[in-house]
């Protein structure tokens, strides 16, 4: 909210905070949808399309291009709204969503959002998507601008982060928008008491936004009362890995309302989980193996309110069958199995762009079933990533003849 101060009856100046939109009831906000809205500035007099309004804050602008015409293209429509950001940027002081149209194909992007990152919106409720090819512009409308929609978009989906050049406004796009919507309500059943603690997988292939749709996740995750203020751990199995995902959630500590850590050391690990509630943990899942010369993992909470998030979750998630070490003779298990004796009963969510199923590597067997699926081909059409080519090529390998009993005899 707005601080404002104000006289109360007695006469004395009180301050409080004044909501400007109401996201828990969308009817009990003010609509309205303008076109042809006229905006003056100095001697600038401009027209946008459409200005979308909640209780008079212009959250919206639609640029649209008449099929047929000169500039009815999508760069002639972001080139205008850059024009119109220039010459009347009051306009833009509250903006939300920018959307641009050629009349049939259709774009949505953030206030900051250079043309490449204008994205398509192409579904309503995320489960049934529109064929490439049909006419986009009345399933981002319907897809953005359903009233609890925009809410949700502007109060859970929008974060601010430092770019190269400066402050940059992100917003999320369709893809991961539905699929933490969908992924909260698994997680909130799969933790409930009956539940079976596993959330689930969601297949996102690479350059997709795997890294901001997790913080969006945790977002949503510490604002359900049902998980009671959940300490979510985030596993990855690089430390490059866990550094890039920390600084994306660092970026993002106002929407997932605290300060992540990193656990640098198992101890550091042991000790931030020992917490009785919240907090979000960053780690490497080497950290959950016994210490030398232990056969086991000591237990670290038994809370049901914790949720692991897997990062590359199709590798170092497996191995709960016993293996003996060929050098010691000893037994062992995979990093899975010591991470469930540490958090017994916390609920597992899997992030991957490439999931595998195999007989003794199954990624949907770990975590269940799928829960969104973005896969390469849909990515490339939305032109979230670029086309991958493969080229067939022979190498050739040629061994000492004295060396081939050798490797014969470690491969055995």
């Amino acid at each position: 909210g707005v601080d404002v101060e104000f006289y109360s009856e007695d006469g004395t100046i009180r301050g409080d905070k004044v909501r400007l939109i109401d996201f828990d009831d969308p009817a009990a906000n003010d609509w309205l949808a303008a076109g042809q809205f006229t905006v003056i500035e100095g001697s600038i007099n401009r027209r946008p399309d459409i200005v979308v309004f909640i209780n008079g804050l212009p959250l919206g602008v639609i640029e649209l291009k008449a099929p047929g015409g000169e500039n009815a293209t999508l760069s002639g429509a972001h080139n205008q709204l850059q024009t119109y950001k220039t010459q009347i940027p009051s306009l833009f002081r509250t903006n939300a969503v920018l959307v641009t149209s050629d009349g049939i194909t259709a774009r949505v992007g953030a206030l900051t959002a250079d043309q490449e990152r204008f994205m398509p919106w192409r579904t309503t409720d995320g489960r049934v998507i529109a064929a490439k090819g049909q006419p986009e512009l009345n399933i981002l409308i319907e897809g953005i601008f359903d009233r609890r929609r925009l809410l949700d978009l502007l109060h859970d989906f929008t974060v601010f982060g430092e770019t190269g050049s400066g402050l940059a406004k992100i917003i999320a796009v369709y893809h991961q928008f539905h699929a933490v919507q969908h992924a909260v309500d698994k997680t909130v059943e799969a933790s409930a008491p009956q539940g079976d603690r596993k959330v689930g997988v969601i297949w996102h292939t690479q350059g997709s936004g795997k890294s901001l749709l997790m913080a969006f996740y945790a977002g949503q995750l510490v604002r359900r009362p049902e998980l009671e203020n959940p300490t979510i751990v985030v596993i990855t199995d690089r430390n490059d890995l866990d550094d890039q995902l920390f600084g994306t959630f660092s970026m993002c500590r106002d929407l997932i309302r605290q300060t992540p850590i990193q656990a640098d050391s198992r101890d550091d690990l042991q000790s931030a989980l020992s917490r009785a509630s919240g907090g979000v943990i960053f780690t490497t899942i080497q950290k959950f193996s016994p210490a030398t010369g232990e056969a086991t993992y000591p237990m670290l909470s038994d809370r049901r309110n914790i949720v692991v998030i897997a990062d590359e979750a199709h590798r170092s998630q497996y191995g709960f069958r016993a293996r003996i070490e060929q050098k010691t003779g000893e037994i062992a298990y995979g990093f899975a199995k010591y991470l469930r004796d540490a958090l017994p009963n916390a609920s597992f969510i899997g992030f991957t762009g490439t999931p595998i199923e195999k007989d003794d590597v199954n990624t949907p067997a770990v975590f269940g079933e799928y829960i969104d699926v973005y896969d390469i081909s849909r990515a490339v059409e939305d032109g979230a990533t670029v086309p991958i080519y493969y080229e067939s090529r022979l190498a050739r390998i040629e061994l000492p003849e004295e060396e081939k009993p050798k490797i014969d005899a470690e491969i055995e």
